[in-house]
């Protein structure tokens, strides 16, 4: 037997269901952990380079050299955020029920650096903007004409459907790399995420520092040409790390599966839920672990979906469902008040780019011969984060670590005295 066979024995084979691009089962030393993450996290820095670049001074370009109103900038800012913020929905259920999420990636990554270039073309060609206008009144100024909008904003609008494709996807290939079955693994994904969002904060630093810079005093070709060649590196960055990860196969749109056990459930209201949870239908063991997933023991929170669950006479899926597909549907309906309080943080942090620029032209802004940009002023925001990030992973969550594992300990010595 060779040594590569023994090495992929059940230890040396991920067990969570991950395969290569060709629906092989992967090896744990060939594929995934921190050096396949490491092109991902490295992506997720250029790309929200490229991002945050655009966003960050859109207003200040809607307002100067398209001459819009302040009001109707600022609406067509938040529009344009808001649609980048919904299109994931959709790109998530491509990825999730027919592409999976490397070849859904790839393709909003053609179509998010397609909208890039034409955006970039649109602030650059004298021919798709209006003629500069130094009057403060924006109203003696001439307004872009509809051939010179409809470019722009269409560049603008390819831009949020590219990123819905690639927004949901990058951080979930990048959780992909770790296996939950092995725990050392399972430890490396939960710090995986905390510097995920370091490298996020750190192309959104660059961006909202040096990149706004050169847009303010250097010029919007150059401001917009730098974003996107830094989308175009990332996306090489992430093609040069396609050897290294591990991919799951589509299973299936998770909609279907929640619409699946409310329908359940509804169908059967009147039927009366067991007392004993073991007489409510679930797969067998064998069959989660050969798809590499958990299975999941009722809870008695939103029992009345546990009527999905009650064995009756068609066994359909649209009539019964197992006990782990309820309690994946519970789980996501739990979140639902937690998006809900998001509302109110969300319509806040919108200001940011529009109402906190245009609030930051009025300001003294100079230290010393500098003066800082507006859209530079969000940066403060953004290094509180990046160092929250780093002092939460390297110190708060060993100290938490220690100090829980010696409250359980305390607990149990406690516990086992009295006894």
């Amino acid at each position: 037997m060779g040594e590569e066979e023994l090495e992929g024995g059940d230890r040396g084979y991920t067990q969570d269901g991950t395969v290569d691009l060709r629906g092989n089962p992967v090896l744990r030393s060939k594929r995934g952990g921190w050096r396949a993450c490491s092109f991902v996290v490295v992506y997720e820095v250029f790309e929200r380079m490229a991002y945050y670049g655009i966003s960050s001074n859109l207003i200040l370009y809607l307002t100067k050299k398209l001459h819009q109103g302040t009001v109707t900038s600022a609406n067509n800012v938040t529009n344009w955020v808001g649609t980048v913020w919904m299109t994931p929905i959709l790109g998530a259920y491509v990825a999730d029920a027919h592409l999976g999420r490397y070849w859904t990636f790839m393709i909003a990554s053609v179509i998010y650096l397609s909208g890039m270039s034409v955006l970039t073309l649109a602030v650059s060609l004298p021919r798709l903007r209006p003629p500069h206008c130094s009057d403060p009144n924006l109203a003696n100024c001439k307004r872009a004409s509809t051939l010179q909008l409809a470019v722009f904003y269409g560049a603008l609008y390819t831009l949020a459907v590219g990123t819905g494709g690639t927004k949901p996807n990058i951080s979930t290939i990048g959780a992909d790399q770790f296996d939950e079955f092995e725990p050392k693994e399972k430890a490396h994904k939960l710090s995986f995420f905390n510097w995920w969002m370091f490298s996020i904060f750190f192309g959104t630093l660059f961006a909202n520092t040096i990149i706004v810079y050169i847009q303010d005093n250097v010029g919007w070709t150059l401001g917009y040409g730098l974003p996107t060649a830094g989308l175009a590196v990332s996306i090489l960055i992430f093609l040069a790390g396609t050897p290294f990860y591990r991919h799951r196969a589509p299973a299936g749109s998770p909609f279907t599966r929640m619409a699946r056990v409310i329908v359940a459930a509804l169908r059967k209201w009147r039927v009366p839920v067991p007392s004993d949870p073991k007489e409510l239908y679930e797969l067998d063991l064998e069959e989660y672990n050969r798809k590499g997933k958990f299975r999941i023991d009722s809870t008695p929170t939103l029992r009345f979906l546990n009527k999905a669950c009650v064995k009756v006479g068609s066994t359909g899926p649209w009539m019964l469902c197992p006990v782990t597909q309820v309690e994946e549907t519970k789980q996501m309906m739990r979140m639902i008040p937690i998006l809900m309080a998001t509302f109110i943080p969300s319509a806040m942090v919108a200001q940011t780019n529009t109402l906190f620029v245009k609030q930051g032209i009025t300001l003294d802004r100079r230290v010393g011969h500098f003066n800082i940009p507006p859209a530079s002023l969000a940066a403060f925001v953004t290094l509180s984060m990046l160092t929250s990030v780093v002092l939460y992973d390297r110190y708060f969550v060993k100290i938490m670590k220690r100090w829980t594992k010696t409250l359980e300990e305390s607990l149990f010595s406690k516990e086992w005295a009295l006894a």
